[in-house]
């Protein structure tokens, strides 16, 4: 999965999240204690968080959007990058001032940041209390009674079989029409580059049963978009007696294994007014087969995001990526011929990798011209302890050459995003409302089936509603237009 905070963004939404959970006026009247997370950097870190809050309300807690109302407080982190955890520990810095004039507070860090660091963190900062690792979130509440006992408490270890499937996530700061769902954890693609195999483990499947029953109850709760979620989601697999269900009835049906596309249309035939989204796929893994899943189902969105990290070959095989450019242009035909010029694609590029030279940076500027992106996840390559690359390869181009790298890489995607979205005006898309424009309230938005933002005026029309916008006018990162 895609899990950069700090980079550089051309898409409707801003991937880098710090997501706050809601405040229910009715679990704090009832005097509970109150949980108070933030979620720093990727889409699985903000699901997580979900199922903490799930667990601690189990254990007693009900959430709050302010801090300083909080008895606990849950850090999320990401480890994905230097500045990323920055960010969290000049956060801490802050705590640290709540802290002394609250001295009952206790702070907990979980996610990768404290997978990485483990007990070093409780040494580094002095006003956490708890480091629980991804895999270890069952375990909070015997944390938090540790740590309410005056003992710093950890569990980071990591699970070949945890996959959270039976705990239903409380959906922290919900819109009410789009969520998320987590398929899998782990990855185990050793990415040269990328700490998340050490940080959140071995790959690991969730039964689609429990998958399935959590679209259908989102559904039925009036969500009208879900986003399947996985570190590489074309590596899903199951195995097991699968009942195997279409609109009519629901018949057995034994298999050996369940794939990928199998799953995706098993959500997709859920209802057709559930639009399913997923992320993110490895060039390796994603197949035809899923391919052919999204064009027999309207309500599978048209949009892929399929990282290249980099369009040259040798730079490729120092990642780890275990493809070359001519697979992944080859990707790419097989998207555009199964599902047509109009499906959106995005993707992540790294500058400066690792003895990248001048030309093989061309490369990746070409590949760009090649694929032409709707938008792109770009950011200059930092190195992470721990990693292959860290251990295997110097960090040798200079800071300015990859800052001139990425600043090329931006203006090209600049140029093939508003290219992209220029295609859409004069034509009506089908938009799913999301809420109020972030600029006005006269407007709405929502967005269209390629995942790019549509800004309409309000009218009577209301969220969670699918309406027909005639698209006018654009920016590179917005569509806007009116309904018809």
């Amino acid at each position: 999965m895609t899990l950069i905070p700090e980079l550089t963004i051309l898409q409707p939404a801003d991937k880098e999240q710090i997501d706050l959970p809601h405040t229910s006026e009715e679990e704090l009247a009832v005097g509970k204690k109150r949980l108070y997370i933030e979620s720093y950097g990727c889409q699985m870190n903000f699901a997580d968080s979900e199922i903490v809050a799930a667990v601690m309300r189990n254990a007693g807690f009900a959430t709050t959007s302010s801090a300083e109302d909080a008895d606990l407080i849950f850090l999320n982190t990401c480890a994905i990058r230097d500045n990323a955890e920055q960010k969290v520990r000049n956060r801490l810095k802050h705590l640290t001032g709540l802290k002394r004039q609250k001295p009952e507070l206790l702070v907990g860090m979980l996610g990768c940041m404290a997978e990485r660091l483990k007990t070093k963190l409780l040494e580094e900062e002095k006003v956490v209390d708890i480091v629980a690792g991804p895999d270890a979130y069952r375990d909070i509440p015997k944390l938090v009674e540790e740590a309410e006992s005056g003992q710093k408490a950890v569990n980071v270890f990591l699970s070949r079989e945890e996959t959270y499937a039976d705990i239903s996530p409380i959906r922290l700061n919900s819109n009410g029409v789009t969520a998320f769902i987590s398929i899998m954890r782990g990855c185990d693609n050793m990415c040269s580059f990328c700490v998340v195999p050490f940080t959140r483990g071995r790959e690991r499947s969730r039964d689609p049963h429990s998958i399935v029953r959590e679209a259908q109850d989102l559904f039925d709760r009036g969500y009208r978009e879900v986003t399947l979620l996985g570190q590489n989601v074309d590596s899903y697999k199951w195995n097991d007696e699968l009942r195997m269900m279409n609109d009519a009835q629901q018949s057995d049906q034994t298999n050996s294994s369940l794939d990928f596309a199998g799953l995706l249309e098993m959500v997709a035939q859920i209802h057709p007014d559930l639009r399913v989204r997923f992320s993110t796929s490895h060039p390796k893994d994603i197949t035809d087969d899923v391919l052919h899943t999204m064009a027999r189902y309207d309500n599978i969105c048209n949009y892929i995001h399929l990282p290249a990290q980099s369009g040259n070959s040798r730079v490729l095989k120092l990642m780890n990526r275990t493809y070359d450019r001519p697979w992944y242009m080859d990707k790419i035909r097989s998207i555009r011929r199964i599902l047509g010029n109009d499906c959106g694609i995005s993707t992540d590029m790294i500058s400066g990798f690792c003895t990248e030279t001048e030309e093989e940076h061309q490369e990746s500027l070409s590949l760009m011209d090649f694929v032409r992106y709707d938008y792109a996840y770009m950011f200059a390559y930092s190195e992470r302890p721990g990693t292959l690359a860290a251990k295997k390869y110097a960090d040798d181009i200079p800071e300015d050459v990859k800052k001139r790298r990425l600043n090329e890489i931006i203006a090209k995607q600049l140029e093939h995003s508003a290219e992209r979205n220029q295609r859409h005006i004069g034509q009506v898309q089908r938009v799913l409302i999301e809420g109020t424009s972030k600029r006005s309230e006269d407007f709405l938005c929502g967005r269209n089936d390629q995942n790019k933002m549509v800004v309409f005026p309000k009218g009577e029309y209301q969220k969670g509603q699918y309406v027909n916008v005639l698209v006018t006018e654009c920016t590179s990162a917005t569509l806007r237009g009116e309904v018809i």
